[in-house]
């Protein structure tokens, strides 16, 4: 049976993303891919890697959750980093049953929810109003930039250095290694 198109990763694996299984989903192939993602598809003021915001969220959400925040963009690994708007828009109902049965490859192999918590999701749209701060202009005027998000009482542009792609890399294996 045919498993489709299949991407060669980082550490020389090969990988379906159209048919992920568990057992193909490895922990420094996740690390090195996010860790030269740059998210907000480029329009930071310097770079800021898939890598480093997992580490955020992670870091966000209370520590029964932190593996799930540390992994919870690990598809981006396999599919790319879409935009919020994009990836929500009508007609990528395909691309969206793909990420999660990726999440699901993903989940297993580290022994996740097959969702990815509440908890998680909070801290992710909470980590947004710190990137934003810290990375992007400032919003036009009449536009919303947070998408119906809440926004935290205390917005801590602080917290996102920019770390350069090895760096990222490097945190994010060692938060694995602290988590696990």
């Amino acid at each position: 049976m045919s498993r489709g198109d299949w991407m060669q990763t980082y550490t020389g694996r090969a990988y379906y993303p159209t048919c992920p299984r568990a057992e193909e989903v490895y922990i420094e192939d996740i690390a090195h891919h996010l860790a030269l993602l740059c998210r907000y598809t480029g329009a930071c003021s310097r770079f800021y890697s898939v890598a480093e915001h997992s580490v955020l969220v992670s870091l966000l959400v209370p520590p029964r959750f932190a593996l799930a925040g540390l992994l919870h963009d690990a598809t981006e690994a396999y599919l790319n980093d879409l935009n919020r708007p994009l990836k929500r828009s009508p007609g990528l109902e395909q691309y969206r049953i793909i990420e999660a049965l990726n999440w699901r490859a993903i989940a297993q192999r580290f022994s996740l929810p097959n969702e990815i918590p509440d908890e998680v999701h909070r801290a992710d749209e909470n980590a947004l109003f710190h990137e934003q701060a810290a990375l992007l202009p400032e919003v036009p005027a009449g536009l919303d930039w947070g998408m119906g998000l809440r926004r935290p009482e205390v917005v801590r542009p602080e917290l996102v250095t920019g770390w350069d792609w090895q760096d990222a890399e490097t945190v994010f294996m060692a938060r694995y290694e602290e988590l696990t």
